[in-house]
């Protein structure tokens, strides 16, 4: 499993974990989470009709990584420029025209299910997270990174 060193201040790892399509497989992680007093802040599903993806955030890495080999959860991780967006969804037509302007692609989104300082925040994985987050910076917005988002 490639981890991810060295990680930019302004990046965070979202892992990938595959899953067979079945009632309960969802809530058999959280709980391995939770005995290690492990949270997900960002989740989403990625549903086939035989196996599902589940990226997540979470704000402890290297535990999650020891659960996910102690209990033989196939996954990958990659890394997310996380923003926050202190005018909620309104904000969003902002960023997106920002990584525009920079050409720069958006892969995939999803939201954070807790809100770092208060405010709204959107995990995105883009074609470059260079670029994307000098723009992003310049633009005026704040960028969060592992750290911001850990308990």
């Amino acid at each position: 499993m490639d981890i991810i060193e060295g990680l930019s201040p302004t990046k965070v790892v979202q892992f990938s974990v595959f899953m067979a399509n079945k009632v309960g497989r969802l809530l058999e992680i959280v709980k391995y989470f939770d005995e290690r007093n492990v949270h997900i802040v960002a989740l989403t599903i990625i549903d086939t009709a035989d196996s599902s993806i589940a990226r997540m955030v979470v704000d402890d890495q290297q535990s999650a990584r020891a659960i996910f080999e102690e209990y033989n959860v196939a996954y990958t991780e990659c890394t997310v420029v996380v923003v926050e967006l202190p005018g909620g969804a309104a904000d969003l037509k902002y960023v997106l025209s920002a990584l525009l302007q920079a050409e720069c692609n958006v892969d995939f989104t999803f939201a954070l299910l807790t809100a770092p300082n208060g405010k709204a925040a959107l995990a995105m994985h883009v074609e470059d997270e260079d670029i994307a987050a000098n723009v992003l910076a310049q633009n005026g917005f704040t960028l969060l990174s592992q750290d911001d988002i850990s308990r």
